[in-house]
């Protein structure tokens, strides 16, 4: 499977926190819709198909995840 770059994925989750702080989804119709491109280019990027899974995965694969640490993987 093709992997992103670190600093794609660290770009990605940065603008997915900053518009989610901003409650970017109340927001116009553009800010809306950055929001879901942002979303979709990190399911796409993390090989996901829900955001959520998506952050998760992106920030396992960011430099300093500790590999060891998989706590927030189910069983």
């Amino acid at each position: 499977m093709l992997m992103a770059h670190p600093a794609v994925l660290n770009g990605l989750v940065q603008q997915y926190e900053i518009l989610q702080a901003l409650n970017a989804s109340r927001g116009s119709a553009e800010v809306q819709q950055r929001m879901d491109d942002v979303a979709y280019t990190l399911c796409t990027a993390t090989g996901t198909c829900d955001v959520d899974a998506a952050l998760i995965v992106a920030r396992y694969q960011l430099p300093g995840a500790r590999p060891e640490d998989d706590s927030v993987l189910t069983a």
